[in-house]
């Protein structure tokens, strides 16, 4: 194995509550009701534009509401994207030892690349080789493009890369870039999801991905 593209959100990063508190916060400012913060489990994965669609009332979800959230959302969420977020536990040492054995590390979100690259450098420092999230003209996960472009620009071919990650979206990304899968079950989602994707690789904990790539345990 020579690399692993991590998703960020429910993966590597607990952002939930930092979301949560800039949708709702966004809700309230616009006059709709806002959410607990369970519910934002469901709402995220597909991108912000579309997390804001799903928590917005059916009958108010037009092109100019959708905006006017979206722009409350980002102003409040850039200041605000790194109050609660933190690694997930044994992230950063499961991390550090698949470095230590020679494997390329990259991070692919439907999350805005701003926000991407800024969350992964402030947690994971230079750890990762690429990092990619959303971008103008790249379709979102689970369009398999995205896995294209990181391993081309890693130097990696498919039967030398894994794609880990906690939603459907996921595994089906995966499938569709035509490489192997990891999912995850101390993220967003539920077994059920993933297994209905098509995962048969699954981690419970974030040490059993060793398990998968350098078949031992980490300490």
């Amino acid at each position: 194995m020579k690399l692993l593209i991590f998703d960020l959100d429910g993966t590597l990063l607990d952002t939930l509550s930092d979301l949560a508190d800039a949708a709702n916060f966004a809700l309230k400012s616009m006059g709709f009701p806002a959410h607990p913060e369970e519910a934002y489990k469901y709402f995220v994965g597909n991108g912000i534009p579309k997390l804001i669609e799903r928590c917005l009332p059916e009958d108010s979800r037009s092109d100019d509401i959708q905006k006017k959230v979206l722009e409350i959302f980002n102003k409040r969420y850039g200041e605000h994207y790194a109050d609660k977020t933190h690694p997930y536990d044994k992230i950063p040492e499961v991390l550090e030892k698949l470095s230590e054995n020679g494997i390329k590390l990259a991070v692919a979100s439907n999350k805005a690349d701003e926000f991407t690259q800024i969350l992964v450098r402030k947690f994971f420092g230079e750890r990762f080789d690429y990092i990619q999230g959303s971008r103008p003209g790249v379709p979102k996960k689970p369009s398999p493009e995205i896995v294209y472009g990181i391993m081309s620009a890693v130097g990696a071919e498919k039967y030398e890369t894994t794609f880990i990650g906690d939603s459907g979206v996921d595994i089906i990304t995966a499938a569709n870039a035509g490489v192997d899968h990891i999912g995850c079950l101390w993220g967003f989602r539920t077994k059920d999801e993933l297994v209905s994707a098509g995962a048969v690789n699954i981690a419970e904990t974030p040490e059993q991905i060793i398990k998968y790539i350098v078949k031992e345990q980490i300490v």
